[in-house]
């Protein structure tokens, strides 16, 4: 389904996709260790739950830290120190005893993390150019399955040593095993752009405004993503309409779902335009609003189909502003940074909407979020065809 033009356009793609199976795993580890880590530092759950605001915090800063390295530094030298400062986050967190000294490692790991993220992306898109969108999706799908993998590793710990130290130390040496094999490979550099293109297909802007669109519209899909996998599993237990034991599977069908998705995306991004795919994701997830709203989908039927109508919804969005921004390392920084703040904001609303409101609010609230979209990618594309029809004149 893959495509590359030579022997280092794959190895190299291959060792980012284990790179990225490990970022993944480290993203999962959050939920599934959060009990045990109130325990170990003697923290209640509502202290605990501040570790998601230093992860997010980590996440934001992050992000725009590494994007200015990235165009600054060799890429591949940025991403080992970052997984350097993974690896040593992920070994010490399991082991601390305040809430304090956890705080500032997940605040750390966040920083680690979506540095990781951010620049590994970025050097996918200088590594394929203009044909990225496939192998971005790929890349995305890599994301999602170390994210499935790690409560399976978590579940495996606690059977065998009866602790859940041994997960964190697992995921660290799954970050450290791809630091020798990326370091090996030269690093891509940023594509020049062609001040005279000779196509009009092949334009390239630096437009602020251009760039605003995209960050919003990437914060309000984050926000989406992190507000249904989070909040799910209390909807349908407010809901009345499953039990508390299958609500608790229903964040685990949206990761089948949209791990699928992204698998799906792969080949059908070289037979459709970006915008076909947006478009089609758009529909899904307004069908799964509605169907959760209407009760005509249980609560499982819409947690699958919402998850494959967010599937493919970021790679694709990220592939198209490839095709329409010069992606410096800065300007990745700054999609991920936006991503960072929807991943915050969002779902920290949807707690006291449905105090206020009832379980009944929640998929009106994912339809609103949904048109949203709708409403910045119809922006979006009015702006393209603006700064087209200026440069074509």
């Amino acid at each position: 389904m893959l495509h590359f033009t030579s022997t280092y356009h794959r190895r190299l793609t291959w060792t980012y996709f284990g790179l990225f199976i490990a970022i993944g795993m480290t993203g999962g580890l959050l939920g599934p260790a959060l009990p045990h880590l109130a325990e170990a530092s003697g923290a209640s759950m509502s202290q605990i739950a501040v570790l998601f605001t230093a992860r997010a915090v980590g996440n934001m800063s992050g992000a725009m830290v590494t994007g200015l390295l990235m165009d600054r530094f060799n890429g591949h030298r940025v991403l080992v120190m970052m997984g350097v400062l993974a690896v040593a986050g992920l070994a010490l967190a399991p082991l601390s005893p305040l809430l304090l000294l956890l705080t500032l490692l997940f605040m750390l790991l966040g920083f680690a993390e979506v540095s990781l993220n951010a620049g590994g992306n970025t050097l996918l898109l200088w590594l394929h150019r203009d044909a990225a969108g496939p192998n971005v999706s790929a890349l995305h799908f890599c994301f999602s399955f170390g994210n499935m993998l790690t409560p399976l590793i978590m579940i495996a710990a606690l059977s065998l040593t009866g602790q859940f130290h041994l997960t964190f130390w697992i995921v660290a040496a799954s970050v450290a095993a791809m630091l020798w094999p990326l370091s090996r490979f030269v690093s891509p550099s940023m594509p020049t752009v062609d001040p005279n293109p000779t196509s009009l297909a092949t334009l390239k802007h630096r437009d602020p405004l251009l760039l605003g669109l995209f960050m919003l519209l990437f914060s309000l899909y984050v926000g989406i993503e992190i507000t249904f996998a989070g909040w799910v599993t209390a909807y349908g237990t407010l809901s009345g309409l499953t039990t508390t034991e299958h609500a608790a599977l229903l964040a685990t069908l949206f990761w089948l779902a949209l791990s699928a998705g992204r698998l799906l995306a792969i080949p059908l991004l070289r037979v459709c335009s970006p915008w076909q795919v947006l478009a089609g994701c758009l529909a899904l997830g307004l069908s799964a609003a509605a169907g959760l709203h209407l009760n005509a989908l249980p609560p499982s039927a819409g947690a699958l189909l919402f998850g494959l109508s967010a599937s493919a919804f970021f790679p694709t969005l990220f592939a198209l502003c490839n095709q329409s921004i010069v992606m410096r390392g800065r300007t990745t920084g700054a999609i991920f940074t936006a991503a960072g703040s929807g991943a915050l904001v969002i779902p920290s609303l949807t707690g006291p909407l449905l105090d206020l409101a009832g379980a009944g609010a929640f998929p009106i609230l994912l339809a609103t979020l949904w048109l949203l979209i709708a409403l910045g990618l119809l922006l979006l594309a009015s702006r393209l065809r603006q700064l087209a029809v200026r440069q074509g004149g």
